[in-house]
């Protein structure tokens, strides 16, 4: 089954469609490729207008509903290298995630929601998927979101455009 294919599939898992605009605000870009590599802004669980998932985890959010936001992330990430790429079958690897999980004061499971993010980039990338990573609890978010994903990647060279001749 193809990168691609596995997207899909993770996608109706999550119940969610991610083939719409995938809206950022303000004045920057959601992604910039430097060679063989590409930086995704931080993603939040937001699908179409709505951020699905909003609220501190550990207090009016759950784990399993903070990991669920974590995944909602990552296939934003995922969704918009496809779309840089043309197929996530150009990802050669994802070198490194930062998860911001929006925590409670006693909130110490930042990692065991970091896993959300990184199980759907395992299983959709296969191997190409493992990465380092880093989870974080702060106190808020954009949009009250609870989870905020960036992540940056190793992709295939761009064709050299051809020799004039």
């Amino acid at each position: 089954m193809s990168r691609d294919a596995r997207f899909q599939e993770q996608a109706q898992a999550l119940g969610y469609s991610f083939e719409g605009e995938i809206k950022i605000g303000g004045n920057y870009v959601p992604l910039v490729r430097d060679g063989h590599h590409i930086y995704l802004s931080g993603q939040i669980p937001r699908v179409g207008d709505t951020v699905v998932v909003t609220g501190a985890a550990g207090a009016a959010v759950s784990l399993a509903d903070a990991q669920k936001a974590a995944k909602v992330c990552a296939m934003r990430a995922l969704a918009l290298l496809q779309r840089a790429l043309g197929s996530l079958d150009a990802v050669q690897s994802i070198l490194r995630i930062t998860v911001y999980v929006q925590s409670a004061p006693t909130f110490t499971q930042q990692s065991e929601v970091a896993d959300g993010a990184s199980e759907v980039l395992f299983a959709v990338l296969g191997e190409a998927g493992a990465h380092t990573r880093t989870s974080v609890g702060v106190l808020q978010l954009p949009k009250s979101a609870t989870v905020e994903v960036d992540l940056i990647a190793s992709v295939a060279p761009q064709a050299s455009p051809p020799v004039p001749g």
